[in-house]
Parts: C-alpha cells; sequence; structure tokens
C-alpha cells in the first residue's frame, strides 16, 4: 500500500536524507526448498524496480537531473531505501533556467545550494498521482512547496512565484516514485 504525504521536523528530514544505502526488508519464501527458495529470490529480484538513481540514470528526459545529483552527491542518497516522491525537472525544465544558472551550480563550490535546489522536489513519502492532495507539501529540504490541482492535472509552485506541471505520473521505484515536470522550482530564500 502506498504512504500519504508526510510532514516532518527538520530533524528527521535530515536523518532521511543523510539515510544509508541498503534494504532491510528480507526475502521470503512459500518453500522451504533450498532450490525453490533460490529461484523465488531470483524472480523477486527480477520483479524489483531500480532505485530512483537507477531510473534517472536509464532516462534520457532526465540526463541533466542525474548530473545535477551526481554533482550534489545526492546519488547515494536517492538510491537508499526511501520511500521518496521526486518531482523531477526533465532536460526541457532544465533549459528554461537563465543562462548561466545551470552551469554555475554545477560547479563544485556550489554543491550545497545544488543539493538544496534538488531537495526541494523532493518529498520524503511515497505519494502517487492518485493520491496527491492540494495544499501546502513539506519537502526533504524542510521548505515547502504548494500543490494545487485542476481537474486532473496537477502544478506546483514555488516560494518565488514559479510554477511546474506535472507532465508525467507515477514512474514507480524500488524506493519510491518519480513525477516528471516541465519547470525547475526555487526554494524561497532564507
Amino acid at each position: 500500500m502506498r504512504r500519504a504525504p508526510l510532514v516532518i521536523t527538520a530533524a528527521a528530514a535530515s536523518v532521511l536524507l543523510l539515510a544509508a544505502c541498503g534494504d532491510d526488508e528480507t526475502a521470503s519464501s512459500t518453500s522451504s526448498s533450498p532450490t525453490a527458495e533460490a529461484t523465488a529470490q531470483a524472480d523477486d529480484t527480477s520483479a524489483t524496480p531500480e532505485t530512483i538513481t537507477e531510473i534517472v540514470a536509464g532516462n534520457p528526459e532526465f540526463s541533466t537531473l542525474l548530473a545535477a545529483v551526481q554533482a550534489a552527491g545526492l546519488t547515494e542518497t536517492l538510491s537508499g531505501q526511501g520511500p521518496f516522491t521526486v518531482f523531477a525537472p526533465t532536460d526541457a525544465a532544465f533549459a528554461e533556467l537563465p543562462a548561466g544558472t545551470l552551469d554555475t551550480l554545477l560547479q563544485p563550490a556550489n554543491q550545497d545550494q545544488l543539493a538544496a535546489l534538488l531537495t526541494y522536489h523532493v518529498v520524503p513519502a511515497e505519494v502517487l498521482a492518485a493520491n496527491v492532495q492540494a495544499g501546502q507539501v513539506t519537502t526533504v529540504n524542510t521548505a515547502p512547496f504548494t500543490v494545487a490541482l485542476d481537474g486532473g492535472n496537477v502544478a506546483i509552485s514555488d516560494g518565488q512565484g514559479n510554477q511546474a506541471n506535472v507532465i508525467k505520473t507515477d514512474i514507480d521505484a524500488s524506493n519510491g516514485v518519480i513525477h516528471a515536470i516541465d519547470a525547475v522550482l526555487l526554494p524561497a530564500q532564507s
């Protein structure tokens, strides 16, 4: 069963963000035969979706997002246990940023700023499109964004007056779900 959005404290968000990779779930089998058990575990592995990071890496629409995740040092985090909901800007969304913005963010000196921007696109829960509710949502970086529903369309807005539309929903991952969006959101400045 999928989880509804959660509101968490900054401390809990930090713990979640820094969670180590791994899966605490253990494989189970309906048979006690070692051969049947090995076959069942192999079948379970092949049926398991990839992590969020693996899905982003395998989708050419997210190549800029992948480069940003790697530059921000978030590859391991987004491969971790989760669950996460990632509102993933496409390459076209990153292309709409003002000239030079992305190049500046990708510089090693701006790693913290890039991580803050990327974690603003992550909710620390798994939320499928059917479970999205209008209102304010707290992100992993602890800054909220606002979700608006218009019929079957979902839009999210940031603290800077920008809006992104969800253009593809429910890309299932082993540690959460990805919803593709058509703009990069900017967290409000402190």
